[in-house]
This record gives structure tokens, sequence and C-alpha cells, in this order.
């Protein structure tokens, strides 16, 4: 049994503002230990429960940010950028049984601590085939397709009630409560470390294939907080505008849909200057 590890940031203990989650930072250098402990208290509950193999897939920022050498010895890491699927990296090859979503946050112009889609301001909000879309549902809607059911999901109480809608039958962890987009009540990491463990080490009874779910074609749209970016975002072939500061473009599956979409966020990232965003 393989379980695939899908470690972003914003949602880790301890995280609530910008500069925790950016990496060169103090703030990021003492919370990468935060982060780092979450995602190997996850490890150690899937080997506790079972598990053969954990790959744990660096999805924030740089996707540089864990610490190998505090992990347990037993898991791989998959670290570094440019990979085909992002932030679920690894799903693709046909081994993976479950993952799990460790360190998640609510999305684009939703409450929850840091939340946004992909992107920390220039996206406002992002749709999926009309629903409000934050990176776990679109991630949930990617793995389908390749018949790996989301079988856990950490972050802000926010962020396990937004998964209810992708993954209800998972096990979720909230390792902060949400005051505002940048305050939580949070909890010490050797309770979430214990809260995590003993959640996965649960866990591991959902990790069975099913099934792939050819649920298409999806339509996507994003909004975007100028004008100029949607310009921008109409470079990539299939996307059109739909409004003053929103385009969308139609897949006919959700791995077609998360390409475009990196595709999109790329160009709209590089036409952002840095005072007239």
């Amino acid at each position: 049994m393989k379980i695939l590890i899908s470690a972003d940031m914003e949602g880790a203990t301890g995280v609530t503002w910008p500069a925790d989650v950016l990496p060169g930072t103090p703030q990021w250098e003492r919370c990468r230990s935060l982060f780092t402990s979450d995602v190997d208290a996850a490890a150690r509950g899937f080997l506790d429960g079972g598990a053969d193999e954990v790959l744990i897939n660096e999805a924030h920022w740089t996707m540089r940010n864990l610490l190998l050498e505090q992990l347990d010895e037993r898991a791989e890491m998959l670290t570094g950028r440019h990979k085909s699927l992002s932030m679920v990296e690894g799903v693709q090859h046909g081994d993976v049984d479950g993952i799990a979503f460790v360190g998640y946050h609510t999305g684009a112009g939703a409450e929850g601590v840091l939340a946004h889609t992909y992107l920390a301001n220039s996206i406002t909000g992002v749709w999926l085939d009309g629903m409000r879309a934050s990176e776990g549902l679109l991630n949930a809607r990617v793995v389908a397709e390749f018949g790996v059911p989301v079988i856990l999901v950490t972050g802000d109480d926010l962020t396990c009630e937004d998964a209810l809608g992708y993954a209800p039958e998972a096990h979720k962890v909230a390792v902060k409560d949400h005051v505002s987009r940048y305050a939580a009540v949070c909890r010490t990491p050797a309770r979430t470390a214990a809260d995590i463990r003993a959640a996965a080490e649960k866990a591991v009874s959902l990790a069975v294939r099913h099934e792939p779910v050819q649920a298409g074609p999806f339509t996507m749209e994003l909004e975007f907080d100028a004008e100029h970016l949607a310009g921008a975002a109409t470079v990539v072939p299939g996307t059109e505008r739909s409004g003053e500061r929103r385009v969308a473009y139609t897949s006919e599956t959700m791995y077609e849909a998360i390409r475009t979409f990196k595709a999109v966020t790329t160009i709209v990232s590089a036409a952002v200057e840095e005072q007239y965003g």
C-alpha cells in the first residue's frame, strides 16, 4: 500500500501570516519545523496503520520547504518545482492507493487563514463548473481521475469544513481555528502531531483504489484583481474573457484543466508589476 502526501504550508500548525510561508524570511525558517512536524506525523500515522510506502510531495511555493532530516526514515520526499501535476505529482503512475492533503487552506475569496487559490492575491476567485474552488477541490477532482481517494485533510477549521464538500469520508484534523485571514487560535505542535498521527492511522482503511472517475468536460472560471491580468491570461489557447476581470475555459478532463490552470497562473504572475499589480 502506497500513500501520497500533498504537503502545503499555509494550513500548517502555527502558520497565520504571509511571512510564515514566504521562503527566505526568519518566520518561514521557524515555521519550516512546524510544517515538517505536521507532515511527519501524517507519515508516521500511515505507517502505523499498515502502509508500506509514504511519498511526500512538496506543494508549497518553491516546493523546497520541508526539512528532510526531520522526517521518519521510512518516508520519501519529492521536492522541487516543475512537475507535471504540481501539487499532486505522483498520483498519475498507478501505484498510489490514497492521498492526504496536509497543510491545506480555503480558496480565494473565502474565509480562512491565508485563503487563496494558487496565487496569493492576484486571483480573487476560482470556480469549477460554477462552484467556488479551493486547491483541495481542484486537486480532489484531479486524483479522482486516477482512482485515488482523498483520505486525510489537515488545515484550519474552515479548511476541514471545505473538505466536507469534496472528500466527505476523509478524516479531518483542524490544527487551528480561523479568526481572520491573518489570525488563528493555534494548537501546540505536540498536540497537532498527536492528532494528525492518530487520524492518519485510521485513514489507512480508506486507502482503496476505485474506478477512475471521468466526469468531464469541466469549465473553469478565474477572477483577477486587475483587468489587465484577464487580458494576459487569454494568451493561453482556449481561454477567453468571461467578464471585465474574468476568464474561462473548458477542458475534457481535470488533468487538462489543472495543467491549463497552471499555465494561466504562470502567465498572470509574470504580468504583475511590483507597485501596480
